[in-house]
């Protein structure tokens, strides 16, 4: 497959989970792909499963709420392969914690990761894709962002912001020739959620109409979808594989 051949893409949090399974998916069809990651090790796995499958990719360890790291994460791509092209800010975390006993730390690091990582992705990517009259970004939100979740205020709340941004970048700059969409997936079978209580897990299954997570290959498809020209009009969208849980 070579739908995305054309695009040299970044991806943050590409190490494990949803981040991985996009990697993965954007190079099985085509794409060279900058790994980034917190944890190199895991970056680096990831590079050589893609590798392994033929495909093209390079490791950058970074901590996205960290302007030089998100530089050196597009720098390494421009290096390597040239302007990136199609930039996925998908790296987050979670913390399961009331907001009663949250600390101040614990919501300045969710915003930090999630909100800034974001925002730090998007300008990084925006001026060269501004220049050359095209490029693709999409940002992983979740569906808590658009109907919140108990006992993670801090992460739905950045995730919302995340859904804003998009919305508003995207009508900055979609008529440059830039497209800007959101994926907001529910509850995904990934470490993170797994990490999660079990009494929360059960009772998040409970109310999606499929009955099940899903899938980090399912977020995946659907970031693959946005980067290609099949999704050539989607502009400032935010699409949901979220088993039924948000419905629009």
């Amino acid at each position: 497959m070579s739908r995305l051949g054309h695009h040299n893409a970044v991806v943050t949090g590409a190490g494990a989970g949803i981040g991985r399974a996009i990697a993965l998916r954007l190079a099985a069809e085509g794409a060279k792909v900058v790994v980034n990651d917190l944890d190199p090790d895991a970056a680096q796995a990831t590079v050589a499963q893609i590798e392994a499958a033929g495909g093209t990719a390079l490791a950058v360890q970074g901590d996205v709420s960290i302007e030089t790291d998100v530089d050196r994460a597009f720098a390494a791509c421009e290096q390597a392969w040239g302007r990136c092209t199609l930039a996925v800010n998908n790296a987050g975390i979670v913390q399961q914690v009331r907001l009663a006993e949250m600390r101040a730390e614990d919501w300045d690091r969710m915003i930090a990761v999630h909100l800034r990582g974001c925002f730090l992705g998007c300008r990084r990517a925006i001026g060269p894709m501004l220049e050359a009259g095209e490029g693709a970004i999409v940002n992983i939100a979740s569906q808590l962002g658009q109907i919140g979740g108990i006992e993670l205020t801090h992460y739905s709340a950045a995730k919302a912001g995340i859904i804003g941004l998009t919305k508003s970048l995207a009508r900055e700059v979609s008529a440059s020739g830039v497209r800007v969409n959101a994926v907001a997936p529910g509850p995904i079978n990934t470490d993170l959620v797994l990490g999660l209580s079990e009494d929360w897990r059960r009772a998040k299954a409970a109310e999606l109409p499929l009955g099940r997570f899903g899938e980090p290959q399912d977020v995946a498809a659907t970031v693959a979808f946005l980067a290609s020209e099949d999704a050539k009009i989607y502009v400032g969208q935010t699409l949901g594989p979220n088993s039924g849980d948000v419905m629009l």
